[in-house]
């Protein structure tokens, strides 16, 4: 059944928990069959059984995530089948996502100043002393007990109330069963406020009020350390935690800040592709010019590209000649010299002179549109490495406020006081904040897969990018993509006992000049090759009469040579059979069997009735083959070669590239069952091809990967997309691939042990033993941390070279 996938922009999360419990709850919603949410990204794919139904789902959706505290839209008016999310045009869709990034970020930034401006001088009053601070006697705890508790109160109550949108979001969360970060941090600062509340009343009321003189107990020391690892001030036997709450607050909200500001950077990739268009461009009409924008240019319209500006749309070269500066989506910095006929892609420079265009895809329907909308889906998909933090996140929050409840009472009933329980509860709830957990994958594969388009590898989704960097083998088609795909001529051999044809010098141009001529009135495939190589010599092509065709054998005629008219012919052995009965086939026969055996194609050239040179025709080896070959073995990655070519000739090419394995005379339909064959035997299996016959494939293989000669095959077959020209392309793909593996890793481990390590810490274990105790405010700066620590940890992908 056809797949169709609706987009949504969700606003909201904080935490892979937010995100888990979206795909649960859409997931749920008859007529869908899969639902993505990606936290780096706030977007939400979803896949649909039945398009007729898009509108009644996507309704029912938005109600749904309503209801768990979030909010939807859908940014698509109609869904889109196959591997492509209905979406508006690329421009748009990432402004929306920037205009929704920057509004959070500016919001955070506003909250932030003065949540600092209160939450500072409250931990200087409640720590002051600590470092030798005195306090004036109005709010000193020595002399006013109730004024020294007031103003921390005065201070603290600012900072909530800034920070309310982790109570607005966390409480009606855990009522509705599905709590999220913003429930942990909610629950252990209002929990840590209202005891210290609480305490403040009592202290009203204790006669404690006034006390001029009294030294107050404070119970552990009143060192340095004790501001992160000691219990709250007790004054009169009432402890106070203000500070705790505010600096909490404080801390999670700047690595909020900071953490909003990082993932920022990630879509940088998409914005510099977005700026590759121009914003107007010349149209043509009769003689008149006229600057119009972009957006304005039709299908059919005749556009003219000065040199140095950018080809604003696709199309192709109607007048002039230039070349072209295609980096931006191949990666390669040589310029592509350009013609009439040949295709245009927007986006790219117009180096030298000037061109005129025609307009033939415009709109979200350019390959630069294409490009920016498959880096956006990639950037918002899941790799199946994630599905681990996503199972844990889903049941991690629950549980850490089970183990937050379960240690402060235990505390409370063996410990010291229910001041210290207090204390490790807050401590709990706030160092458990799954964020870095959901934060580890998607931040890599925003990265990567941003880094791979300006490379020119575009990944399609991150399952994609994982098992590329999974791959053990990789398996390649010969022609196009071991080789250029176009035959060449790669020798001329003159036969003993030629003689000078129709020069005082005769040599190879002669005979090249007569194949060519003979050639030109031929149709079959190696024709082009022979005259390709005569115009790269700058050969003349003489006059032919009396042209013949002999089908399966070869071609006659006669060529008209400055001496005179001269019988010539070209073709096979079995032309030279029938032709040329009393020809000496022995030395013929030896040559060809020798060029046949190195994988070439031996065409015989014979003049008045006499053969005089061979000419032999290739496909030639891409510069790079044997390079790249070699660097996959060290990689350790097993490599074959599928060709339709006979065993001898597989064998010779195989033989000059040093690849593992060859399976020839293979059927286009007869590919897949190679790739099934070599997935049976254990391996996870990649495949190179041009996207056309090699279709299905590509579409068998773990990884396909499609040489785009042309995009709109290559982006329909191939998991991977390969715009640089070569297979260079295949090893920033792998190398990308397995670098965005490892970050991953590194990220997923050390958000596991900061929870794993952070919890116990905070819950008193090593307090028991006599070790320190966590702070609800150590514990906040370090959940804050460890988030930024994950985000900057992934924008290390940006300087990933290939």
């Amino acid at each position: 059944m056809k797949k169709n996938i609706l987009l949504f922009l969700i606003t909201g999360m904080h935490c892979a928990a937010c995100s888990s419990h979206i795909e649960r709850a859409g997931g749920k919603i008859p007529g869908v069959s899969a639902v993505t949410v990606s936290l780096a990204t706030n977007m939400a794919a979803v896949t649909i059984d039945f398009p007729e139904k898009a509108d009644e789902i996507s309704d029912i959706f938005t109600e749904e995530v309503e209801k768990l505290g979030f909010s939807s839209e859908r940014i698509a008016a109609e869904p889109r089948g196959g591997n492509e999310a209905c979406a508006l045009d690329a421009a748009s869709l990432w402004e929306k996502r920037q205009s929704e990034q920057l509004k959070d970020i500016a919001g955070r930034k506003m909250a932030l100043i003065p949540i600092f401006c209160f939450a500072l001088p409250l931990l200087v009053i409640s720590m002051g002393e600590m470092f030798g601070l005195p306090l004036p006697g109005i709010v000193s705890p020595e002399n006013s007990p109730l004024g020294f508790a007031v103003l921390q109160l005065v201070l603290c109550a600012p900072v909530l109330w800034l920070g309310r949108r982790f109570f607005l979001h966390g409480v009606p969360a855990l009522f509705r069963k599905s709590p999220t970060m913003d429930t942990l941090v909610a629950l252990g600062t209002g929990s840590a406020f209202i005891y210290s509340l609480c305490n403040t009343v009592v202290l009203a009321f204790s006669g404690h009020a006034q006390a001029p003189g009294a030294v107050p107990p404070v119970a552990r020391g009143m060192g340095m350390l004790d501001m992160f690892f000691g219990a709250g001030h007790a004054i009169h036997g009432v402890e106070l935690y203000y500070e705790s709450a505010a600096v909490v607050i404080a801390l999670v909200s700047l690595g909020k800040y900071l953490e909003a500001r990082s993932r920022l950077r990630t879509s940088e990739a998409v914005k510099g592709l977005l700026d590759l268009t121009p914003q107007t461009a010349i149209r043509l009409r009769g003689d008149a010019r006229q600057e119009v924008p972009v957006s304005d240019v039709v299908a059919g319209d005749i556009l003219l590209i000065q040199p140095g500006g950018r080809i604003p749309v696709d199309g192709s070269v109607v007048s002039g000649s230039s070349s072209v500066d295609e980096s931006m989506l191949t990666g390669e910095s040589m310029p592509v010299e350009k013609l009439p006929g040949d295709p245009l892609a927007g986006g790219t420079i117009n180096k030298q002179g000037s061109l005129t265009m025609r307009a033939d895809r415009v709109g979200r329907d350019t390959v630069l549109a294409r490009i920016v909308r498959m880096v956006q889906e990639a950037q918002g998909s899941k790799a199946p490495i994630a599905g681990l933090a996503d199972k844990v996140s889903l049941y991690f929050v629950p549980a850490v406020i089970g183990i937050a409840v379960l240690s402060g009472v235990l505390w409370w009933a063996f410990g010291d006081s229910p001041a210290f329980a207090l204390r490790v509860f807050v401590s709990v709830m706030v160092i458990a904040c799954p964020c870095a957990m959901g934060l580890a994958t998607p931040m890599s594969i925003m990265t990567a897969t941003g880094r791979g388009a300006q490379l020119g590898v575009l990944f399609k989704n991150g399952q994609a990018l994982e098992n590329t960097a999974r791959l053990t083998y990789m398996i390649f088609d010969k022609t196009g993509t071991l080789t250029l795909g176009k035959p060449a001529v790669m020798d001329i051999l003159p036969l003993d006992g030629s003689d000078p044809v129709f020069s005082a010098s005769g040599g190879k141009n002669d005979y090249l000049t007569l194949a060519a001529s003979l050639e030109a009135s031929s149709e079959h495939p190696l024709a082009q090759a022979v005259m390709d190589e005569a115009a790269r010599r700058n050969l003349p092509l003489l006059p032919v009469a009396d042209f013949h065709s002999l089908p399966g054998k070869g071609v006659t005629g006669n060529v008209l040579t400055p001496d005179g008219r001269l019988e010539v012919g070209l073709g096979n052995i079995a032309f030279l059979r029938d032709v040329l009965p009393g020809c000496d086939m022995d030395q013929v026969s030896l040559v060809i069997g020798e060029q046949a055996s190195l994988g070439k194609t031996p065409v015989i050239l014979t003049v008045s009735q006499k053969a005089v040179a061979i000419i032999t025709v290739a496909d030639p080896l891409r510069d790079e083959t044997a390079g790249i070959l070699s660097r996959l073995r060290e990689m350790r990655i097993h490599t074959m070669m599928l060709t339709g070519d006979n065993e001898r000739t597989a064998r010779a090419v195989a033989s000059r590239i040093n690849i593992d394995d060859i399976k020839a005379e293979v059927l286009p339909d007869e590919k897949a069952q190679a790739v099934i064959a070599v997935q049976n035997s254990g391996h996870l299996a990649g495949m190179v091809g041009d996207g056309v016959n090699d279709a299905p494939a590509l579409a068998r293989a773990d990884v396909g990967f499609a040489m785009s000669s042309g995009i709109d095959v290559a982006v329909e077959t191939g998991d991977v997309v390969l715009m640089r020209h070569g297979l260079s392309a295949v090893l920033t793909a792998l190398e990308l691939g397995r670098a965005t593996l490892r970050n991953i890793r590194e990220n997923l481990f050390w958000a596991f042990i900061y929870n794993i390590l952070g919890i116990p810490f905070a819950a008193g274990v090593f307090y028991i033993f006599g070790g320190p105790a966590l702070s609800p405010m150590l514990a906040g700066a370090a959940m804050a941390l460890s988030s930024v620590c994950v985000v900057i940890n992934a924008l290390r992908l940006r300087l990933f070279k290939g």
